[in-house]
């Protein structure tokens, strides 16, 4: 029986449902010659039908079906609730805005302290979890498709071909910050116009801009200051010019059927989701006439941070900007330091002298 991909009121219990669905797929399809206590698989696969309340219960379960002697379990479930936990700190509205791009970045803070063995375990864990969701999924006849292949995360090293985030160059900047200006939206469009300044010059989390409150928001001499909650509830700041976003920020209309405050909201109040605003950067990519291999909103962070780092060769700096946990996240962005690759041609020109 395949079910909706938001099958629960929220994104934490959709993701446990299928966790659980997934755990009790792997117990019935892993080898079972090691199997010391039937009784008690079958026990953790009655539960599992039944479903859990929380992810501790379902640790739980694994670990029996573990006891009972399919210890190949733990292969998946071990990764999968680190990745899970991860995940719930983005507060993200639906399980489809999870996109390899995404996976990339959770599985770089998830892992950051493990060996290469285990960062492989994470990755088979990862792609086979969201394999098994493209198939099982179904909305109005339809099957949502993660196409999660991780084929050159750069988080195992020593392999070839890690691959660096999309991100635009400076002119593709100015044009894209050019087609944000010009650009028509048939509603809202001083909110939509808004949200995306904010993220590409301050390279907040979409997330993160989207949990914007107006308390989060002062002046401080010609700057705004925006208070950041991020990642496990950590909260940071970070400032833009307020030339910057002044028009588009006084010419929003505060949603009073919204009582928590939010900034980007529908005409309904409910909070705008990642899917729509990567629809409004592709809308303007399109305008600017900027084609990348990855047109969503996550692109824009990736921008402000090789453009900071870029600028200021300071990686500490990017790692407080972005709200990385580690600076290991950060590293990624040296590799567009085209500085040391100049001196690096200089002394390959310089042995061939």
């Amino acid at each position: 029986m395949k079910y909706k991909l938001d099958c629960k009121d929220d994104f934490q219990s959709s993701m446990l449902f299928w966790l659980g669905r997934f755990v009790k797929y792997k117990l019935n399809s892993l080898s079972n010659k090691e199997l010391k206590d039937p009784k008690a698989l079958a026990s953790v696969n009655f539960t599992l039908t039944k479903g859990v309340k929380d992810i501790e219960e379902l640790d739980g379960l694994a670990k029996a079906a573990r006891n009972a002697g399919l210890t190949g379990i733990n292969t998946y479930f071990n990764p999968l609730k680190k990745i899970y936990e991860t995940l719930c700190y983005y507060e993200l509205d639906s399980i489809t805005q999870i996109d390899e791009e995404l996976l990339s970045e959770v599985l770089a803070s998830a892992t950051g302290a493990l060996s290469d063995a285990s960062k492989k375990n994470y990755r088979i864990a990862a792609i086979n979890f969201f394999s098994y969701l493209s198939k099982q999924n179904e909305e109005n006849g339809k099957s949502h498709i993660f196409d999660i292949e991780l084929k050159n995360w750069g988080g195992i090293s020593g392999k070839r071909g890690a691959k660096l985030p999309e991100f635009m160059g400076e002119d593709e900047v100015k044009k894209f910050i050019t087609a944000i200006d010009t650009a028509e939206f048939k509603s809202n469009n001083h909110r939509n116009k808004l949200i995306i300044k904010i993220i590409i010059f301050t390279g907040i989390r979409v997330s993160e801009a989207i949990n914007l409150k107006r308390k989060d928001i002062s002046q401080e001499g010609d700057l705004y200051i925006i208070r950041i909650r991020g990642k496990g509830n950590k909260y940071r700041v970070v400032m833009i010019k307020k030339h910057l976003i002044d028009e588009h920020l006084d010419a929003i209309a505060i949603n009073y059927i919204n009582q928590d405050g939010y900034v980007f909201v529908n005409r309904n109040g409910q909070r705008l989701t990642q899917a729509y605003i990567s629809r409004i950067v592709e809308q303007i990519l399109f305008q600017a006439g900027i084609r990348k291999g990855k047109n969503g909103a996550h692109m824009l962070r990736h921008t402000f941070a090789t453009m900071l780092y870029k600028k200021q060769k300071d990686l500490v700096l990017v790692q407080e900007a972005l709200g990385h946990a580690s600076l290991d996240t950060s590293r990624i962005y040296t590799h567009f330091d085209s500085d040391k690759l100049k001196l690096a041609a200089k002394v390959a020109e310089e042995l061939n002298d």
